[in-house]
């Protein structure tokens, strides 16, 4: 109440000065005309702007009112608001000298014009009033102290204007604008709220010296993550800390301002273009269904239960060994949802076959999602028989109780390792693919899809690179020629989704994962990311390739073909066909190795055995390079 009647208080006044502006414009305009004389003004004149000024006053107020003038914010008005503020005092005008021309109010034409321009000038100019002062004074208070920043704003339009103007503006930013970069041409030369524009992203690194910029904000939401990549690659090549707007929502929603700037990531240095999911495909495929996903609180299955509750399942089941990681996800998705959504978390093991069949008896999912498995390469190297258990028989575990519970579709996540696998992980999820393919007569639909690595996942690079580079570094590569691909976890879950709702039988889905990264620049990035320049504040340090460790991932097996689907970033990979019983006798005899407690070296051996395209590492290591050096002697 108090605020309502402060408000009202408020609004009271700014109408009183603009009754006094309306009474200064008419009166000016007689004074005006008639030499500042007020015994020359003809008395009929005056008795006519007497007797109908209250009539103009009150149809003035009614029209601003209306239009409303009195809803404006004078310390942040625009040049959209200008515009707006004009067109009320034109109407106003209007309306008001129209009406009393009517009842005969008759005044010489220039007396009529020039309280419309003094009218104009007072009602207009009052209300920008605090926004020329604010400007005025902060201009005076950078001009005698200097700034804790040197700020280069790149993007000349409007997201970039609202920033130009917060930073000018605002008292408790303690930096100076000092240019602006934008690529096009016919803006350089020109000015962004008093700031010069440069030049374009070919300027940057010579104008970051020059200006001696501490920090560079990117300020283009429209990009194409192609343009928004290479401009934030030179930046990043100039050491300086670097920050962004987030995406085009904020200058749609208006929120174009500092407060939603964040620092670069490796992932926007990487940028792909967004996915664009088929919305009414995944409502059809998980919308009212009762969906589970192991493994839910990893990083690829945490990130799946949070796009697949936007399609509103039935229910979601989130199973997880690891209770820390299944709580987490847990109290985000009803943070978020509410009673929203029905979820049930189960923590169990994939490999205690008789938990999975009492879930899935009880619970009866219709979709499954199985992300759980163990992941890390050189681990894995190390303890064979535990990758079998986990990524082999407790896959089996999941398709069995899949197929004995009425599950209508089982999406499974695999990776570019199991593509002529060198390590014991790739192997295992290979096979898993092969358990897969065999079983095409299957009344559930079993699918994989199979993508590169994922960047800030549990294990992955680059959290490893950022632990190292906070303790003081040195940053270690296994070996400088290698190359990897990779995808944001989002986009990851998201065609994830997408593939697993265009599946049919036994199909193994392969993702688009762009162009691949040499991990040497990756680390680079990061270092200067940090604030810090590779090779002189932080060490890269060469140590050699783990076991099982390839120098160049594939995605896609050479010998076969892929198929093209109506998502771009989706293809299939031509069906092999896989005897059912041979997979049968493998498990079988695979669970004899392991239940008698084969030796690890043999265990490996097994494995290649069963899986034709597995190789040891040094002989594709071997390969590549030999290829590699063909193609630059040519």
């Amino acid at each position: 109440m108090k605020q309502k009647l402060l408000f009202t208080g408020k609004t009271l006044f700014i109408m009183l000065v603009d009754v006094l502006c309306a009474v200064i414009a008419g009166g000016l305009a007689l004074l005006v005309r008639f030499d500042f004389s007020y015994e020359a003004i003809p008395k009929e004149f005056l008795n006519a702007w007497y007797r109908y000024l209250p009539t103009q006053i009150v149809l003035t107020l009614v029209v601003f009112a209306l239009m409303r003038m009195y809803r404006f914010v004078w310390r942040s008005v625009s040049a959209y608001d200008v515009e707006r503020m004009a067109l009320a005092v034109v109407v106003a005008y209007v309306v008001s000298m129209g009406t009393t021309y009517l009842f005969g109010n008759r005044q010489p034409r220039s007396v009529l014009f020039m309280t419309f321009i003094f009218g104009l000038f007072l009602f207009v100019g009052m209300r920008c009033l605090l926004r020329f002062w604010d400007t005025l004074q902060l201009a005076v208070n950078q001009s005698r102290h200097d700034a804790d920043e040197r700020i280069m704003l790149i993007g000349a339009g409007e997201a970039g204007r609202m920033l130009a103007r917060e930073l000018l503006t605002s008292p408790r930013v303690s930096a100076k604008l000092c240019c602006v970069i934008d690529d096009n041409k016919t803006k350089w030369g020109k000015f962004l709220e008093s700031v010069p524009i440069i030049g374009g992203r070919e300027v940057i690194p010579a104008a970051v010296r020059r200006e001696n910029i501490t920090q560079i904000i990117f300020a283009i939401p429209t990009a194409s993550e192609d343009a928004r990549r290479e401009i934030l690659n030179i930046c990043n090549a100039t050491g300086v800390r670097t920050r962004t707007l987030p995406g085009i929502y904020q200058f749609v929603n208006g929120d174009a301002s500092l407060a939603n700037v964040k620092d670069v990531q490796v992932e926007d240095l990487l940028g792909r273009d967004p996915v664009r999911l088929d919305t009414e495909m995944l409502d059809g495929f998980l919308g009212g269904k009762v969906v589970l996903v192991t493994g839910g609180g990893g990083s690829i299955g945490s990130e799946l239960c949070r796009q697949i509750v936007k399609f509103k399942p039935k229910r979601l089941i989130v199973l997880d060994i690891y209770e820390n990681n299944a709580y987490d996800i847990q109290q985000e998705l009803r943070r978020k949802n509410g009673d929203k959504l029905d979820l049930v978390v189960e923590i169990a093991s994939v490999r205690d076959k008789e938990r999975i069949y009492e879930i899935f008896r009880t619970l009866r999912p219709d979709v499954v999602f199985h992300a759980a498995a163990h992941k890390h390469v050189p681990l894995m190297e190390d303890c064979p028989s535990e990758a079998i258990k986990n990524n082999v028989f407790g896959t089996y575990h999941v398709v069995r109780a899949s197929e004995k519970f009425g599950v209508k579709k089982f999406v499974m996540i695999s990776t570019d390792k199991a593509v002529n696998p060198t390590n014991v992980m790739g192997a295992t999820k290979r096979f898993c693919e092969m358990v897969l393919q065999s079983r095409a007569d299957s009344p559930t639909e079993f699918c994989a899809v199979r993508f590169g690595n994922v960047l800030g996942s549990n294990g992955s690079v680059v959290p490893l690179f950022k632990q190292q580079i906070e303790a003081g570094g040195p940053v270690t590569i296994t070996d400088k020629r290698i190359i990897r691909y990779f995808m944001t976890i989002p986009e990851a879950a998201q065609l994830v989704l997408e593939a697993g709702a265009m599946a049919r039988q036994s199909q193994i889905f392969v993702l688009d994962m762009g162009a691949p990264v040499k991990i040497i620049d990756l680390a680079e990035k990061l270092i200067r990311l940090s604030g810090l320049e590779p090779y002189r504040d932080i060490e890269i340090k060469e140590i050699g390739l783990r076991p099982g460790e390839k120098l160049y991932e594939e995605l896609l097996m050479k010998s076969e073909t892929l198929l093209e689907t109506e998502n771009s970033k989706i293809f299939i990979e031509q069906q092999q066909e896989i005897d059912p019983q041979q997979i049968m006798d493998d498990l079988e005899y695979l669970d004899r190795a392991v239940t008698d407690g084969t030796p690890d070296g043999e265990l490996i051996g097994i494995l290649r055995r069963m899986i034709p395209t597995y190789h040891a590492p040094e002989e594709v290591n071997r390969a590549a390079i030999e290829t590699a050096e063909a193609e630059a002697r040519e």
